[in-house]
């Protein structure tokens, strides 16, 4: 027995697809793709990292380290090559509090049991619930992101060192006016322009490489004067060393950091798993659900041992990427080690790189990544499905993506359930035998037990009374008091009522109405949504 659940266990950790290349294999023309696909996310992502150091409130470097630490092993051993992970502004905005309140070291616990909670959600199989998530949830997430990156972009416009980082982009601050903002401007609009017409030319360069290329060589070499990299802050810095956090191993640091874990793991995998899917969309292959929770879970452990803030999957890298031609784990290993590079070695010449050129690359971003086939269907789908996409839309703008995602499947799921509710009806006739019969048609749950209910008439109907479920569905324990409620009320007008087509799992949970079963060779077979335990003595035989 004991050697079964560890197999089972072992099973569930095992990583089944680690496969490199796609299916043509990597060619040296494949291999030069990934490549320079990895060195356009990595320099996108040292702004984000730097800025979402700040939101934190901690150093840089610990952005940065997060960045490499957690791209580099998501991109070994991730659900879903092609993806890019690092650290991210719905984390960040979480962490503040507990940063100011308590220091950066238990920051750094947190990450370590966030990841040990991603790691049991992964063995635990939990990430298939995405599945969850309805198509207009997907929508109002990817439009509501795509806003979310063009206002975080709004702080490049900004004097450097005058504004400060809220998470939805800087607020405060000095806005650029004159010809430092005509300038920001124009360089933004030539760096889109390259993007845009970059892969009508050739594909042999990466379009966001080659924009970032262009507009940084005339900066440099013109000598403007536009915020740069370097006046965000220094990415200087040496290789992340091991570091177990400085914090007392009791229950008060338990107490302070459980909470903290628990919310940073669940909006970590939800982001994560959402970008999971988009990407297997773009490039038309499934990624796996808890082999990316599995990878999350690694990739944080591991960082808060390094002096990270953690991290989890970035959609906007992760479009830069697809969008570059990356498509295999080459791409997203060698943003890490190239990031690890720009700290290590490179840090004086990323520095002079234009927050222009990387300012117009994230525009690309959000306008490939908003959904703009959704305005157009707001008016043809269903109203209920417009107004959850809008919700999560704003939701995702104003809180964060957990918060919108929660938000829209419940909504979502209220509107099912009130859409089944309405369905339950019956259709009456009376047998030669002068019996009534009631042909229930649609589903039995809480939803509709009430609507159940009012379809019968114990006072008129006839003496005998045949119920028939052979198009109905029992779902849940609400169901099953229903019908005896309704039993009862026929036996308190000394009438017989016959229940027909019920499941086995019904014959055995219906306690007063038990005996009025009729069996019967047809009867469906269907697995009750409850669980309850009832005296078998009273069942009649059933």
């Amino acid at each position: 027995m004991k050697r079964a659940i560890l197999a089972s266990f072992a099973n569930r950790l095992a990583i089944p697809d680690l496969r490199w290349m796609p299916d043509e294999g990597l060619t040296m023309g494949r291999l030069r793709i990934e490549l320079l696909s990895g060195l356009t996310v990595a320099l996108a992502l040292v702004p984000e990292a730097v800025a979402f150091a700040f939101v934190a409130g901690v150093h840089p470097l610990v952005g940065l380290y997060a960045a490499f630490l957690v791209g580099l092993i998501t991109a070994l051993i991730g659900g879903r090559p092609g993806m890019i992970s690092g650290a991210t502004g719905a984390l960040a905005v979480v962490m503040v509090a507990l940063v100011a309140q308590h220091g950066v070291e238990y920051l750094f616990a947190t990450v370590v049991l966030m990841g040990l909670i991603q790691i049991v959600a992964g063995v635990m199989q939990w990430g298939k619930f995405i599945r969850l998530v309805p198509h207009p949830v997907m929508l109002g997430f990817v439009n509501g992101l795509a806003i979310v990156i063009f206002l975080a972009q709004m702080g490049q416009f900004k004097v450097p060192g005058s504004m400060e980082n809220t998470g939805h982009g800087m607020s405060g601050g000095e806005w650029l006016t004159g010809m430092p903002l005509y300038t920001m401007l124009g360089l933004v609009a030539l760096t889109m322009a390259v993007v845009w017409v970059m892969p009508r030319v050739t594909r042999i360069i990466p379009a966001p490489l080659a924009g970032i290329v262009v507009v940084a060589a005339l900066v440099i070499g013109l000598g403007l004067e536009v915020p740069r990299v370097g006046d965000l802050a220094s990415i200087e810095g040496g290789l992340p060393a091991f570091h177990i956090p400085a914090v007392p191993l009791t229950w008060d640091t338990l107490k302070i950091i459980l909470p903290y874990s628990v919310i940073l793991a669940a909006i970590g995998l939800i982001e994560s798993l959402l970008t999971l899917n988009l990407v297997g969309e773009m490039t038309g292959k499934r990624g796996g659900a808890s082999q990316e929770c599995i990878a999350q879970g690694m990739a944080n452990t591991v960082t808060g041992f390094f002096g990270g803030m953690g991290g989890c999957a970035m959609i906007g890298q992760s479009m830069i990427n697809v969008k570059s031609g990356g498509r295999t784990r080459v791409a997203g290993i060698a943003a890490a080690l190239f990031l690890l590079i720009f700290i290590l070695f490179a840090s004086p010449l990323i520095e002079q790189i234009p927050l222009a050129a990387l300012v117009g690359v994230m525009f690309m971003v959000v306008i490939g990544t908003f959904a703009w086939n959704s305005l157009t269907i707001l008016r043809k789908v269903p109203l209920t499905d417009a107004f959850v996409i809008l919700l999560v839309t704003v939701v995702t703008v104003m809180e964060d993506l957990a918060v919108a995602v929660v938000v829209g499947v419940i909504v979502s799921a209220l509107a099912y359930a009130w859409n089944n509710a309405r369905r339950i009806h019956a259709k009456t006739y009376l047998t030669p035998e002068g019996a009534k019969v009631y042909q229930v048609q649609g589903p039995l749950f809480f939803g509709s037990a009430e609507g159940f209910a009012e379809m019968f008439n114990p006072k008129a109907d006839p003496a005998a009374v045949i119920v028939d479920f052979a198009d109905s569905r029992v779902v849940d324990q609400s169901a099953l008091q229903a019908i005896e409620a309704v039993a009862a009320k026929y036996e308190a007008e000394g009438k017989r009522m016959q229940l027909r087509h019920l499941s086995r799992d019904c014959h055995r949970l219906l306690t007063k109405a038990g005996h009025l079963m009729v069996d019967s060779d047809d009867d469906p077979d269907y697995a009750l949504a409850v669980n309850y335990s009832v005296k078998t003595g009273i069942l009649g035989g059933h």
